[in-house]
Parts: C-alpha cells; structure tokens; sequence
C-alpha cells in the first residue's frame, strides 16, 4: 500500500511539471474572472507554486496554490466535457471559477492541482451537486 501511495505521488509530480511546460486547453464556465466571459478558451498552467489563467498572451489570473481551499469536479452536460471547479481565499473575500477540460486532460488537470494544493478534489456529482 506505501509504495503504491509513492507512485501515485510521483505520478502527480510528474503530471504537474508536465502540465507546467504546455498548460492545459480550457473553456472558462464562469466565476471570478472579470476579463473572461463564459465560454472563453484559455490556457491553464499549473506551475509549483501557482495556477495561471491566460488568455491570448495575457494573464487574466494566477492563484497562489497556498490560496486555493477546494478542488471539485464533475461531468458536463454534453458528456465529453468535465467542469472542474476552483475555490481559493483571496484575503477575506472567497472566489470561485470553473473550467471545462476535455475528458482526456481532466485528470491531469486535477492530478496537478491536487499536488500543488494539497487538498483532495472532490466529485460533485457524489454530493447531489449539479455543473
């Protein structure tokens, strides 16, 4: 059970430098990006220390990972789609944004933003929550 708990954390670390050098394709679904309109594709990366939402060359967002409070994910409408939502504290005030992956990056995306925040994402659908 350890060594598989080791290999599932070099797994996510390894996921996570990955994800880091392309960033990840995403449809922004709406939240607190006030540059962004629900529907915008941007590109998310997950570096060691931070989330970052850019959009054309511009960054519209970066989360600092010691900020973010909750992972949550759950399948779309469609069904090829998966809306993985973010939560972070952002001083006394909590923001919010969700973002659509594409079923085949998904866990990527969760698997990097589990490692660098240290909180475990959670499947909405699992608790009666609808995307």
């Amino acid at each position: 059970m350890r060594h598989q708990v080791i290999a599932g954390l070099c797994f996510a670390i390894v996921i996570a430098l990955f994800a880091r050098a392309n960033g990840y394709n995403v449809k922004y679904g709406g939240g607190s990006l006030s540059d962004a309109k629900a529907g915008t594709e941007l590109k998310m990366y997950i570096d060691a220390y931070q989330v970052r939402f850019v959009k054309d060359d511009a960054q519209l967002a970066k989360i600092p990972a010691s900020t973010i409070t909750k992972i949550s994910y759950g399948q779309d409408v469609n069904g090829r789609s998966t809306a993985v939502n973010l939560t972070w504290a952002n001083g006394n005030q909590e923001s919010r944004l969700a973002v659509q992956c594409d079923n085949n990056d998904y866990r990527g995306v969760l698997a990097g933003l589990e490692s660098i925040s240290g909180k475990k994402a959670v499947n909405s659908e699992s608790m009666g929550v609808k995307n």
